[in-house]
């Protein structure tokens, strides 16, 4: 897999341009949801190539980001004269770089393109390492594909346009990264100012938190190995992101990672050690900030059966998850049997409150 090559911005437009110049291409294409092309087009709208470009606009959110539309953005490509010599501009949140990330590798067995995130959560997470797709079956990100963007421009300007809601969940991802990474890292994401922002500050810990995943996705690009590690969080995560989409009432996917935190800390602390006074300090971090999805012991077994069903897992008999016996001290391929799991269930239902 290609590396690539990741901007954290001081000149966007510069910058943008210069990534778009790196390119030859006969069409320029930009796809955006409905709420980033009110919100964040106009801030570049007046560049000579976005003018030019042909613009493919979606709806937004997760509950869109499904075969239906990513048909709609091929059709639109192809019916627009897309070619294998076209480039994509993403400019958008998780979703949109997802699905539109996809879009690219596959149209013409695949056209180059450049992500430019503009929540919290694609800037840390989505946009970085390659990983693109969509949702399938009521299954989070069911079908995809390793192919990273040539470029992602990280441009803090853009989480101006976002409400509260959708920067904490870009923030879940960042507190994965500080868990799996060190201890004084960890502890300067717990102590970060969620609601009196310092986006100066928050531009540094972002850099970092891309770092650390670049970091990881560079040693093992296909998940093979070490790469496991951010997946921690992710399968009770994935199983509570399933679990409301299913029910239709989808919660942002960085809550969903957050919840998974607590369930899998409280698995670490049992399986492996994690040391129990930081699984309350950031189990404590967490419920102040993000609250609890509701569910009942009637919904465990729901709950697993969208475990069992999780990307990682070697067979559906299996469900495999990344511990920590620490901060930094990861953990992978762990399993757990169906009790253990209907115990870190009770578990997050009586200290979430």
């Amino acid at each position: 897999m290609s590396k690539q090559e990741i901007i954290i911005c001081q000149n966007f437009k510069k910058e943008l341009t210069e990534a778009v110049n790196a390119h030859s291409f006969d069409k320029l294409f930009i796809l955006t949801d409905e709420h980033t092309n009110v919100q964040c087009l106009p801030l570049i709208k007046d560049m000579d190539f976005i003018k030019d470009a042909i613009q493919i606009n979606v709806g937004p959110e997760d509950i869109h980001k499904n075969l239906e539309t990513l048909a709609y953005v091929w059709k639109q490509l192809s019916e627009k004269g897309g070619t294998r010599h076209s480039l994509m501009i993403n400019l958008g949140g998780g979703m949109i770089t997802d699905l539109g990330g996809f879009a690219a590798a596959t149209f013409k067995r695949g056209i180059s393109y450049i992500n430019i995130p503009t929540t919290l959560l694609s800037m840390v997470d989505a946009a970085v390492g390659g990983k693109t797709g969509i949702n399938f079956n009521d299954l989070k990100n069911e079908i995809g594909a390793f192919c990273p963007a040539d470029q992602v421009l990280i441009n803090s300007e853009f989480l101006k346009t976002i409400d509260r809601r959708n920067l904490l969940s870009g923030y879940a991802e960042m507190l994965k990264h500080g868990l799996i990474s060190n201890v004084s890292h960890w502890a300067e994401l717990l102590k970060f100012d969620t609601y009196g922002i310092d986006y100066t500050k928050l531009q540094q810990l972002i850099g970092e938190s891309v770092a650390i995943k670049e970091a990881v996705v560079e040693k093992d690009p296909f998940e093979k190995n070490i790469r496991k590690a951010l997946n921690f969080g992710h399968t009770a995560g994935h199983a509570f992101e399933s679990f409301s989409l299913h029910n239709n009432l989808p919660v942002l996917h960085g809550y969903a990672v957050a919840w998974g935190m607590v369930c899998e800390l409280y698995l670490s602390h049992i399986r492996v050690g994690f040391p129990k006074d930081k699984l309350r300090q950031t189990i404590q971090f967490i419920k102040e900030n993000y609250g609890k999805l509701n569910f009942t012991c009637e919904d465990y077994e729901t709950l697993y059966n969208f475990m069992r069903h999780d990307k990682k897992n070697s067979s559906s008999r299996i469900i495999n998850f990344t511990l920590l016996a620490d901060v930094g001290d990861i953990r992978i391929n762990q399993t757990a049997t169906q009790e253990e799991i209907y115990e870190l269930l009770d578990f997050y239902s009586e200290t979430m409150g």
